[in-house]
């Protein structure tokens, strides 16, 4: 993935963001049930939802390790062009670290090469799931369908977690979310149990499938129903 070389980032920020990626690269592997690619937003107006992210992110790794666990790559872009990706750690071991280093920038979204990023990864080695959190879509609509297009015909169904009621994000997310055989669903900034519980829902199914999402569906859990019913095969 390309990554940005301007000094977008206070010294202190980029210096521990660099760090996070050198060990995470020095660190050995477990192998675990899934992979799952974990991408947000964190351009300026993503600020609180980037917080809250950060606090709910720990059911996601909790219901996937009653599953038989997960690895994690965390994704995220911000500012001019800056779009960065961690390597995969197992249960996304340092992940809530690295993500209260970051501060939001203002920029304009990057979709577009997170979904080009997730085919590439699924090209090396399998990798079932890609969910997104964000708020807006500043790209072209076409483009982002022909790369949803080539993320599902390598198998990778992407989770589109849309914050607020913007009609054009809400439109293309859904179509990616459709291409890829995945889900979408909208969640409000002020509703972080929402959010938890998407986050979790699609944590199950990228760590153990359908009868993964379905085993927490049957349970009345209003997230995984939703993205259940959404799913196809």
């Amino acid at each position: 993935m390309p990554k940005d070389t301007r000094p977008v980032a206070r010294p202190a920020e980029a210096n521990f963001i660099d760090a996070f990626l050198r060990q995470a690269d020095a660190t050995p592997m477990r192998r675990s049930a899934g992979r799952l690619i974990f991408a947000l937003d964190a351009t300026m107006s993503r600020q609180p939802t980037w917080d809250m992210a950060q606090l709910v992110q720990a059911r996601m790794f909790q219901t996937a390790a009653s599953l038989g666990g997960l690895d994690v790559q965390l994704v995220y872009f911000r500012g001019f062009s800056e779009c960065r990706a961690s390597r995969f750690v197992s249960g996304g071991q340092g992940l809530g670290d690295l993500m209260a280093k970051i501060a939001c920038r203002g920029g304009s979204t990057q979709i577009g090469k997170v979904l080009r990023h997730a085919a590439e990864e699924a090209r090396r080695e399998r990798l079932g799931t890609l969910i997104y959190v964000g708020d807006a879509m500043e790209e072209h609509f076409d483009t982002l369908c022909q790369a949803a297009g080539e993320m599902a015909l390598l198998g990778v169904k992407a989770f589109m977690f849309h914050e607020g009621h913007d009609g054009r994000a809400g439109a293309a997310f859904r179509e990616i979310a459709r291409l890829t055989g995945g889900a979408y669903a909208a969640f409000d900034a002020n509703a972080p149990d929402r959010l938890a519980a998407l986050l979790a829902a699609a944590a199950a199914y990228a760590a153990g499938g359908f009868h993964g999402l379905a085993s927490i569906a049957h349970e009345n859990d209003p997230a995984a129903r939703l993205l259940l019913s959404q799913l196809t095969p």
